[in-house]
């Protein structure tokens, strides 16, 4: 006799009906219709969706490959002055060159002529590159640095420490930097004059006190922005579960701000560094055109911009040349910033 199932009880009716393997509708039915990526991943697949951002990034990596490889081999030197070959045209030789070549010797050409002290204008244009886009990524290392660390500690203690920390950050943002950048220029320069003839600090006398200058002023000023904005990140991230897990575990707080909090800030930190880099580029550049960059012979796209404009009229590409150069790598890098932001930034994501 079979015995009937109570209907309060919650008790499973099973039947062998139950058992029998799924049918291919049933199975199609629970086909997952999108693969499960990293955050990584996922991001990166967008960002190689976005056209004019990958095509940013050939660009960024074709000016490197001219500003750090190419001047290794190339015939002439930045600082080399070839008699006879005074303000050269592009593609053009001078007389004494142009001897040479009818006698059966190998001239390289002048790819972007010379200037008026016979100097191969293309290798000072990469090296210009060069001095520009160092500046632009060292500077942009140290405002991260300095600012995830400031700002994430401000965050994540709050309270008076917090509110001391952001009203520095406030009154560090009234203070002009460029006055700054020209009053330790004119301190500096003494004393890094004294240092650089100290064994091991050569370089000093390459760069110049004003790069030194614009360098302590990065460190001194451009990162309250990095700071406010990683401020923002950990006070969203500190509240959650994994970082009360962290504290009930006994993690100290430097070990939950680096491995947990920072750790999950790194995509916000990494579009904001690219963004970084086109302003430092400017403002180095900038500098070098009012004429408080690197010490000559050394080239920037600045300083030669402001040679260049003495003699706009007669010889333009001069001029040109450097403008030109100074607004591709900016613009590639601001385009591959916003590019980087629509990958990794999850309000963007559908």
């Amino acid at each position: 006799m079979d015995m009937q199932k109570n209907p309060l009880s919650f008790q499973l009716d099973l039947k062998p009906e139950d058992f029998l393997p799924a049918s291919k509708d049933e199975q199609q039915s629970l086909v997952v219709m999108r693969e499960s990526v990293s955050f990584w991943k996922d991001g990166m697949r967008r960002f190689r969706k976005n056209k004019i951002a990958m095509a940013s990034l050939i660009v960024i990596l074709i000016i490197m490959v001219l500003a750090f490889i190419v001047p290794f081999f190339y015939p002439y030197g930045y600082e080399q002055q070839i008699r006879g070959s005074e303000n050269l045209a592009p593609m053009q030789y001078s007389a004494q060159e142009l001897e040479a070549i009818a006698n059966g010797e190998k001239v390289f050409p002048h790819i972007a002529g010379t200037d008026k002290l016979g100097r191969d204008y293309a290798i000072r244009l990469m090296m210009g590159a060069r001095i520009s886009l160092l500046v632009g990524l060292v500077a942009s290392v140290m405002i991260l640095v300095i600012g995830s660390i400031y700002g994430s500690i401000a965050a994540f203690f709050g309270g008076w420490v917090d509110m001391i920390m952001m009203r520095i950050t406030d009154i560090i943002y009234t203070i002009p930097d460029i006055l700054l950048i020209i009053l330790l220029g004119f301190a500096l320069k003494e004393p890094l004059k004294q240092l650089a003839e100290a064994p091991g600090f050569g370089w000093l006398q390459t760069v110049g006190p004003n790069l030194v200058s614009i360098f302590i002023v990065f460190a001194l000023l451009y990162w309250v922005g990095m700071a406010r904005i990683v401020r923002g990140q950990v006070l969203a991230l500190k509240e959650s579960e994994y970082v009360t897990a962290a504290r009930a575990l006994g993690a100290s707080n430097s070990r939950i701000i680096r491995k947990h909090l920072l750790t999950n800030c790194i995509g916000t930190l990494i579009v904001t560094t690219t963004l970084q880099i086109p302003s430092s580029i400017f403002t180095e550049s900038f500098m070098s055109f009012l004429g408080m960059g690197v010490a000559v012979p050394m080239p920037s796209l600045g300083s030669l911009a402001t040679d260049g404009l003495n003699g706009m009229n007669t010889y333009p590409y001069l001029l040109f040349l450097p403008a030109a150069t100074i607004s591709i790598i900016i613009l590639a890098f601001n385009l591959l910033g916003d590019g980087l932001r629509d990958a990794f930034d999850p309000k963007l994501k559908n």
